[in-house]
């Protein structure tokens, strides 16, 4: 480790393999914490290569727990965390709304680790209990086109790293490698990032991947679409800088899309948008990025379509019918 770290000190790069033994020995505890953190404190002085995040990934992947869920199309709505806005659950509750246009979604999570609440967090505030029981994972597929993967669950290579990572509490690369490791293989996947170079570097990712996928950036530092300002699309074949006005959306404030001071604060918003009784801001955030990743599965269709389509699915109840199906099947 130590001639490692003298290279990554001196701004050299790992190659995919050595990036991916460096993962493997890391998650098995073959260094300490202090090892461990002088590692990830690397890697926020500098950016992560193509070649090392698929080492990372291909380490996570092989040591991750395999879950068949390939018999439906799906995609998963992610951010990669990070970018220090303690937003509520956005792209969780965009995933209920695709459930309920009809898309199918497996939404792989963990708990806040630079926010208040992450995913994990608001599903345990709603008495759900993680599973890694495929037989469960597909009949909640069934009931109501969603399942939910916590990752501690599925990557237990993790977990060596927790600790490291509660403590510093700050973003590293983990945050980056989280929505490359879904052990299900998405189809689909809408990443949000919270800046312009890890939209190139998921780009490359992704285009290596095969995943069909899109990614979105605010430019004011969001990992999500939050319609606070200008934000950029990048899909396979092209990428498009967009403002709230050019989807017939209001600007919106900061302070709109806060979650709170805890995950139950967290948790009230995110059942508020699913009941159709939270703020405009909070209702067309979560709109914004369900039509776009309606865009993703359907790239044929414009993205005016889209947004009706996750209008309709809010407004008529069928997001709401998803959750009340999914928690049924899930608690």
């Amino acid at each position: 480790m130590k001639q490692i770290l003298y290279r990554l000190f001196e701004h050299q790069y790992l190659d995919r393999g050595e990036a991916r033994i460096l993962l493997q020995r890391m998650a098995s505890g073959a260094y300490g914490e202090a090892q461990t953190a002088s590692l990830i404190t690397v890697f926020l002085m500098r950016n992560i290569s193509v070649e090392e995040l698929a080492g990372f990934r291909e380490a996570l992947l092989e040591m991750s727990l395999p879950v068949d869920l390939s018999a439906w199309p799906f995609i998963d709505i992610v951010g990669t965390g990070g970018d220090g806005k303690n937003t509520f659950n956005i792209s969780t509750a965009a995933c209920f709304v695709l459930a309920g246009a009809g898309y199918h979604v497996v939404k792989h999570g963990n708990y806040g680790a630079t926010s208040v609440s992450g995913a994990s967090n608001v599903m345990e505030q709603h008495g759900v209990k993680f599973t890694a029981d495929v037989d469960r994972l597909r009949a909640s597929m069934d009931a109501c086109r969603l399942a939910y993967l916590h990752a501690p669950l599925f990557n237990p290579a993790l977990k060596a790293v927790a600790p490291v990572r509660r403590s510093l509490a700050v973003r590293t690369f983990f945050n980056i490698l989280g929505p490359l490791v879904n052990p299900a293989r998405p189809h689909y996947q809408l990443l949000g990032v919270y800046s312009l170079p890890l939209a190139r570097l998921y780009t490359y990712a992704y285009q290596e991947s095969g995943v069909r996928f899109g990614v979105v950036h605010s430019l004011d530092g969001y990992d999500e679409i939050s319609l606070t300002g200008d934000f950029k699309v990048v899909l396979p074949d092209r990428e498009k800088l967009y403002t709230p006005e050019m989807l017939g959306f209001p600007r919106v404030s900061e302070s709109d899309l806060s979650g709170g001071d805890t995950p139950a604060d967290a948790a009230r918003i995110f059942d508020a948008v699913l009941h159709g009784t939270a703020t405009e801001a909070q209702r067309l955030c979560v709109v914004a990025n369900a039509a776009f990743a309606i865009q993703v599965i359907c790239p044929e269709k414009k993205i005016d379509a889209c947004i009706a389509e996750a209008s309709e699915s809010l407004a008529s109840g069928r997001a709401l019918a998803a959750l009340k199906k999914f928690l049924k099947t899930n608690s």
